[in-house]
C-alpha cells in the first residue's frame, strides 16, 4: 500500500506531523509512505526512517502532478488542506483523508474572544484524519531525526559552555511572536546560566547586542563582584552559524531550552527537552503548544486583545505590545 502525506511548511508544523508519519508505517501492512513538501523544508523529513521517499514542490505545480500520478498512490493523507493540496487531491483521484484546520473557529477566537476550538492538540487533530483506515495514534510523542553529518560536537562551542549550557530559540517569523530586545536581555539575565541564542541570519545583530551587554570587562575586580552575586549568564551568538539540523544538535544537548512560538520550540519537544515556551499576539490554546514533554508557559493572560492573531503581525496592532512587554519570567532553573 502507497500513502502520500502532504504538508508543504513550515518547520514546525512539518515537525507537528511526524507522529502521523510514523503510525501509518508502522500500523499499515507493508505500507511505503511518501511524504510531499516543499524544496527548501526537504531537510526535516529527508532523515526519517519511517518515510521512504520525499516528494519535493519546485516551482512548476503541473508538473510536480505529474511527478505524483506517476506513483499510483492508494491513499492521500493532506495535512495542509489549502487550494493547492485540493487540486493535487482533485487530479491523483484517490481516496484522500484532510485535516480540518477550523478556521471559522479560529476566526471566532481572534476577532470575537469566543473559543469554539477543541480542547485537543493539533498532533492529535492530525492523527484524527487515520482514523478512517482504523489505524489508533501511539503515545511516543514528535519525531526529529538529526543525520550524522549535523551533529555539533561540544567542543565546537567555547569552553564555558562544554559543561553545560541553556539553548534559547529566539528567533520567529513574527516580530509580534518573540519578545523586544529588552525583554530578551532581561529573560537571560534570570536564566543566569551560559546561553547559547539560535536564531537565522536575520537574527544576527539582535543576538550579537545581548551577547554585548552581557560582555564583561577584563577587570578582576569586576567579575569577583559579578561571581559573588551569582551572575553566570555569558552568551554565545549562534544565530545564522548552523543550518537547521545543526541548530537542532545543540538544542538536543541543552539542558533547558527557551522557545517562542515557533519551529525550534517544536523540534525541542521532539528530542524530549524541557521546554519554557513564551507567547505573545498567539496562545497555546490554538492546540500548538510542546507536545508530549515537560514544559512551561510564559504568557501575559491579563491582556485582552490576545489572541490578536492566529499567526503573527510586523508590529503590534494596538501599539502597546503588553502580550510581551508585560509578561512575567516566572520559573526557576536548579
Amino acid at each position: 500500500m502507497k500513502v502520500l502525506v502532504i504538508r508543504f511548511s513550515s518547520i514546525g508544523d512539518i515537525v507537528l506531523t511526524t507522529p502521523v508519519v510514523r503510525v501509518l508505517k508502522t500500523q499499515l501492512n507493508d505500507a511505503e509512505v511518501h511524504f510531499a513538501t516543499k524544496d527548501k523544508f526537504a531537510v526535516l523529513v529527508e532523515s526519517n526512517p519511517y518515510i521512504d521517499k520525499v516528494q519535493v514542490l519546485k516551482e512548476d505545480l503541473g508538473e510536480f502532478i505529474k511527478q505524483l500520478k506517476a506513483e499510483q498512490y492508494d491513499y492521500v493523507i493532506d495535512l495542509h488542506n489549502n487550494l493547492r493540496t485540493r487540486i493535487i487531491k482533485t487530479f491523483l483521484g484517490v481516496k484522500a483523508y484532510s485535516f480540518d484546520k477550523l478556521n471559522f473557529q479560529k476566526w471566532l477566537l481572534v476577532n470575537l474572544k469566543i473559543n469554539r476550538l477543541p480542547n485537543v492538540h493539533i498532533v492529535d487533530r492530525c492523527l484524527d484524519t487515520l482514523k478512517p483506515l482504523e489505524l489508533k495514534a501511539d503515545t511516543l510523542g514528535l519525531d526529529y531525526f538529526i543525520p550524522e553529518k549535523d551533529n555539533v560536537p561540544v567542543d565546537w562551542l567555547p569552553a564555558e559552555f562544554q559543561k553545560g549550557y541553556v539553548a534559547y530559540a529566539m528567533g520567529a517569523q513574527h516580530y509580534t511572536k518573540k519578545l523586544p530586545l529588552r525583554r530578551m536581555i532581561e529573560l537571560c539575565d534570570k536564566i543566569n546560566k551560559p546561553i547559547v541564542l539560535l536564531g537565522g541570519k536575520e537574527d544576527f545583530e539582535i543576538a550579537e547586542k545581548i551577547h554585548e551587554f552581557f560582555q564583561k570587562p577584563e577587570q578582576s575586580e569586576y567579575e569577583t563582584g559579578l561571581a559573588e552575586l551569582g551572575k553566570k549568564t555569558t552568551i554565545f551568538n549562534a544565530c545564522g552559524k548552523f543550518n537547521i539540523n545543526q541548530s537542532a544538535s545543540i538544542v538536543k544537548n541543552a539542558q533547558y531550552v527557551f522557545a517562542h512560538d515557533t519551529g525550534l520550540m517544536h523540534i525541542a519537544a521532539a528530542l524530549k527537552k524541557e521546554v519554557f515556551s513564551i507567547w505573545g499576539n498567539t496562545i497555546p490554546e490554538f492546540g500548538m503548544y510542546p507536545y508530549r514533554t515537560k514544559f512551561t508557559v510564559l504568557e501575559n493572560k491579563k491582556v485582552p486583545c490576545r489572541p490578536c492573531s492566529k499567526i503573527g503581525y510586523a508590529a503590534c496592532p494596538k501599539g502597546h505590545f503588553k502580550c510581551m512587554n508585560d509578561i512575567v519570567f516566572d520559573f526557576y532553573l536548579p
